[in-house]
């Protein structure tokens, strides 16, 4: 199996030859005189030849040394650039972010708050990925993503932003044709919606206030992988379905549907940033995520119960 060049004892050399000393390279790359000399003779082992003749007053280079110095300096100077590119991107706020957001919240919330972020941060980009499926943000490699969940233990880091409820709701006309649910196993009796990606697929759990726990599998004619759209069947008074508050908040206020099970709570859900674990992050991530936190910690828990 073929070995990587010793690219550290290759750039020691090229400082060596710039300064002409190996004193002054051990001054410049912060190491002591006997870490240069070794690093130089680990290359000249590796090579099998001198690189210096060296006298008490005098270092000259071999011609075996003349021919790599050129080589060297310019790898030197290659790593050099790209540290210090790479530094000025970790510093700067410059780069590509590749954003995952639930699809819904992603058109409603996340993409009218961009106009001022690009125009605040000029040199960022991002590629917004708008799915309500769960990403895998190591192995696709996304530097963000926001989930509104009750989120598993993972390696991932997580900042939580605001609460997130849900409210199992109907409309008035359902309601008024098929009855008003008052425990949770009634929703048995019931038309109800169903959403693909609940984290406990396809059950509901409620909670009362005296610590009760019901757990259903309701059942109906829809079921789909967004839930924006369960909302005009909802309103159409075809089922009840159970939807967070950006989705149905609003049909909420305007009594186009009520909120049925009042006095039974689900597990709170909370919106999250989401991260892959390890760090800094680049100046790109960080920038863009405190202007979320910022903008999204704005969000209230609602008061529909």
């Amino acid at each position: 199996m073929a070995r990587l060049p010793d690219f550290e004892a290759m750039a020691i050399f090229a400082k060596v030859v710039e300064l002409r000393s190996f004193a002054g390279a051990a001054q410049e790359l912060s190491l002591s005189k006997a870490s240069v000399s070794k690093a130089v003779s680990r290359l000249e082992e590796r090579l099998g030849t001198r690189l210096f003749n060296r006298t008490s007053r005098r270092l000259a280079l071999t011609d075996a040394g003349q021919r790599l110095s050129e080589r060297a300096a310019q790898l030197l100077a290659d790593g050099e650039a790209a540290e210090t590119e790479a530094l000025a991107q970790s510093l700067t706020p410059r780069g590509l972010v590749r954003f995952a957001v639930p699809m819904t919240f992603g058109v409603k919330k996340i993409a009218p708050l961009l106009p001022a972020f690009l125009e605040q941060y000029p040199e960022v980009s991002i590629d917004l990925h708008m799915s309500d499926a769960t990403v895998d943000l190591i192995g696709e490699g996304f530097d963000l993503a926001l989930r509104i969940a009750r989120l598993p233990d993972s390696s991932l880091v997580a900042r939580r932003l605001c609460a997130m409820p849900r409210y199992t709701v109907a409309a008035p006309s359902y309601l008024k044709r098929h009855g008003r649910p008052t425990h949770p196993m009634h929703l048995a009796e019931h038309r109800c919606f169903g959403y693909a990606y609940l984290s406990t697929a396809g059950v509901w759990h409620y909670t009362n206030a005296a610590g009760e726990q019901a757990s259903v599998r309701p059942a109906g004619q829809l079921r789909v992988n967004n839930g924006e759209a369960l909302l005009p069947a909802v309103l159409a008074g075809l089922g009840i379905a159970d939807l967070p508050d950006f989705i149905v908040g609003d049909a909420i206020a305007s009594g186009e549907v009520e909120v049925v099970l009042k006095g039974w709570s689900q597990p709170e859900g909370a919106m999250h940033l989401v991260m892959p674990p390890g760090g800094p992050r680049p100046a790109r991530v960080e920038v863009l995520t405190e202007f979320l936190v910022k903008e999204l910690a704005k969000g209230k828990k609602g008061r529909h119960n």
